[in-house]
């Protein structure tokens, strides 16, 4: 089994190609902790059990890891490899029982057009690409024309997620939606 490895904007954050599919079309899965992958992710569970990992997030075919902040990515990246390849060669599964949770979205229902053009726009132009860098953007709110997005993956903590947000997301959503005036990146 070969496993590609790539660089993300996020210094602290891996992302790890298996060659196949790791959450498929069931969305993404983000942990920040092992105790939040145990009973749910036996690949997170894994992947957190090497030691010196902060957050642990699935994709539809990648995995994006980050260190703590006193690893080093010379003596780690062996070590994910290695409990990637172990996983998938013992054919386990990569979730087990209920996906991961669905946040409730908060915008009223008179609004329900609007945020349909905005979850379009980041499912079609903006997704993809945040994807490719190993994390995901998540909406979770559309209120007095401020959109509220949670980053995750590599872009969680990722020193230029906020410059994405603003001159990336923010400048196409309003540009295509003027109801928007602003994004705001919120924490879950």
């Amino acid at each position: 089994m070969f496993i590609e490895t790539e660089a993300t904007p996020n210094p602290a954050t891996l992302k790890f190609l298996p060659g196949r599919d790791v959450t498929g079309s069931r969305g993404t899965a983000d942990f920040t902790a092992a105790e939040d992958a145990t009973g749910r992710s036996p690949l997170a569970a894994r992947i957190f059990a090497v030691g010196d990992v902060a957050r642990v997030f699935l994709g539809q075919d990648f995995v994006t890891v980050t260190k703590t902040e006193d690893s080093d990515w010379q003596m780690l990246r062996p070590r994910v490899l290695g409990a990637v390849m172990e996983h998938y060669l013992a054919g386990l599964p990569v979730m087990e029982g209920e996906d991961a949770a669905s946040e409730d979205e908060d915008f009223d229902a008179e609004h329900g057009e609007i945020v349909a053009q905005i979850k379009e726009l980041l499912d079609t132009r903006v997704r993809p690409a945040v994807a490719g860098d190993g994390g995901d953007i998540v909406f979770r709110g559309f209120r007095e024309g401020v959109v509220r997005l949670h980053m995750q993956g590599a872009c969680a903590g990722c020193p230029s997620s906020r410059a994405t947000l603003k001159h990336g997301v923010e400048t196409m959503l309003r540009h295509y939606v003027p109801e928007v005036l602003r994004v705001e990146q919120v924490e879950a």
